[in-house]
């Protein structure tokens, strides 16, 4: 699903976000990259999003070598094969659960602004079921609580069925109820057959996930599977 080979990014000014990292994640993984501010994790969330380019090595998602697509090459990769969830739940006021699902079909390549209302809106009652809130598709986004927004959000990167869900600190407003709760969904959306990448500089997050990829000045530096060990975890 994932492959970098010696990625390197450097921004104007000359700063180097990454330094050679090299990572593959198969279909169906479900990945916790972890790091401190600066480490980097945030750039590799860009370019795996392909939201970014690199500055050398080489990017593949779901098969497509970002290098060889334009622009539109790459809007057509994020809509149809990359969902995306952000700390910060990025929701429409003023607009009900459903229709904040509802709308984020229109961003999707395939076609779905010929799809009607009433379709896009079907589809988004069935997204928010699978996160729990098949029973909040009327409320507005001041009528839910954060963890709700955010199952609400990731209801919305998950619609159009993408094959790679990327969350970028999905816990980093929730209290610890509330985020235990996303991840739940995150676990669940993953044992559904959805490829997982989490953002997180949480190493408590990071340790309940299967894979663990360590991040720090740019660098890969470790890279764990399994449980996490009890203490030490992330040295």
């Amino acid at each position: 699903m994932i492959a970098l080979d010696a990625v390197t990014k450097t921004y104007p000014g000359g700063t180097q976000a990454l330094r050679g990292v090299s990572l593959t994640v198969e279909p169906g993984e479900l990945v916790a990259i972890v790091g401190p501010s600066g480490s980097g994790k945030s750039s590799m969330l860009n370019l795996i999003g392909t939201l970014d380019r690199p500055t050398s090595g080489r990017v593949q998602i779901d098969g497509f070598a970002v290098a060889d697509l334009d622009d539109r090459g790459l809007s057509a990769l994020r809509g149809s094969r990359i969902g995306f969830v952000f700390q910060h739940f990025h929701l429409s006021a003023g607009v009900s659960a459903l229709d904040n699902v509802a709308d984020g079909l229109l961003y999707r390549a395939g076609g779905h602004r010929a799809t009607s209302r009433a379709a896009r809106r079907e589809r988004a009652a069935v997204a928010l079921d699978r996160v729990g809130l098949g029973h909040r598709t009327g409320h507005r986004p001041h009528q839910l609580s954060g963890g709700e927004k955010q199952r609400v959000a990731i209801a919305r990167a998950v619609v159009g069925d993408p094959p790679l869900l990327l969350a970028d600190e999905p816990t980093g407003a929730l209290d610890t109820a509330a985020g235990a709760g996303v991840v739940d969904v995150l676990c669940e959306l993953n044992a559904s057959g959805t490829t997982v990448v989490v953002i997180t500089h949480d190493r408590d997050l990071a340790a309940s996930f299967p894979r663990r990829v360590w991040m720090r000045d740019g660098v890969a530096e470790a890279d764990e599977r399994g449980a996490a060990p009890t203490t030490g975890s992330g040295s």
